[in-house]
């Protein structure tokens, strides 16, 4: 075989890989995992290995099959951003037929092996992909409440991986969602104000107020202060098997305080390099959060 084809053949699978990594976001893929697993460590006292592994590939199959439906439907608005004009979709090089099988096959596939974990992992793994496609989505372009509803697929893994280890959505499950679920308003409010001109351009209302202003920031500032009380509740043992120490309370606290610090300068200076600062900060309190809980948990 000639080199030259088996160089454009190997150039072909990788740019195929590199747009399948595109259409699926794997990264955000992976730190839905890290999320379900936190969420499955907190709930158990022995580790199943492999309900592990199954909860892992079950949640990255469905947020894969999530964010591969939700590049379908905004294939002509990808176009119009900056951030997402060079996806595989937009440029061409991925047609929608292909996109909508990667799409179906993950969905199958997730719902699968999170159904062979338990039903409700599945009913409940099922549920977010039809939220995050069939609602979220399309409401974007219609009403800044769509972040309200993108809330709640979103905050689904942490809570999926108590689900998938207990078989039961009770209190504790219920505190794991509320934690991630009012933790998304500043995370996303955050990159709503960073590529707000990108947005407008796509026609998407990803601000409380659709509007860039201290209004917008008030409602960042509220949100994030009901998450703090949120994180903290299970120091009051009011939230079934999961609580934490007071230590890791205070811990908790100072992590959230972080960002109503980056909240608060940005209702001050209104400026992106501050926006930036507060979805940095969210990335990192959601993760070290996650974490402090499973160590306080191994250490009762």
């Amino acid at each position: 075989m000639d080199s030259t084809v088996i160089s454009d053949t190997k150039i072909a699978k990788e740019t195929l890989l590199s747009d399948l990594k595109q259409l699926t976001k794997v990264g955000l893929s992976l730190s839905v995992v890290f999320s379900s697993v936190a969420g499955y460590l907190l709930a158990v006292d022995i580790v199943s290995l492999k309900v592990l592994l199954l909860l892992s590939l079950g949640g990255f199959f469905m947020v894969g099959a999530s964010n591969a439906f939700n590049q379908v439907i905004e294939k002509d608005t990808d176009a119009l951003m900056f951030r997402t004009k060079n996806r595989p979709l937009p440029t061409g090089r991925m047609t929608v037929n292909f996109a909508m099988f990667i799409a179906l096959l993950f969905t199958i596939l997730g719902l699968t092996i999170l159904y062979s974990i338990n039903p409700k992992t599945a009913l409940f793994g099922a549920i977010s992909i039809f939220l995050y496609t069939s609602v979220y989505t399309p409401l974007k372009s219609v009403t800044p409440l769509t972040v309200f509803v993108g809330a709640i697929p979103g905050a689904i893994p942490f809570m999926l991986g108590w689900v998938a280890a207990t078989n039961q959505f009770g209190i504790e499950a219920g505190v794991l969602f509320m934690i991630q679920f009012f933790w998304q308003f500043p995370h996303f409010w955050a990159i709503g104000w960073l590529q707000y001109e990108e947005y407008k351009k796509a026609g998407f209302m990803m601000l409380p107020t659709d509007t860039k202003d201290k209004n917008a920031v008030k409602q960042i500032i509220f949100y994030t202060v009901i998450m703090i009380l949120v994180s903290v509740i299970p120091v009051l043992k009011v939230s079934g098997e999961f609580f934490i120490h007071p230590a890791t309370a205070v811990i908790v606290a100072l992590l959230g305080l972080m960002m109503l610090y980056f909240g608060v300068k940005l209702h001050k200076t209104e400026q992106n390099t501050d926006a930036r600062k507060l979805m940095l900060a969210s990335v990192v309190y959601i993760t070290i959060v996650q974490v402090i809980y499973v160590i306080d948990k191994f250490l009762q």
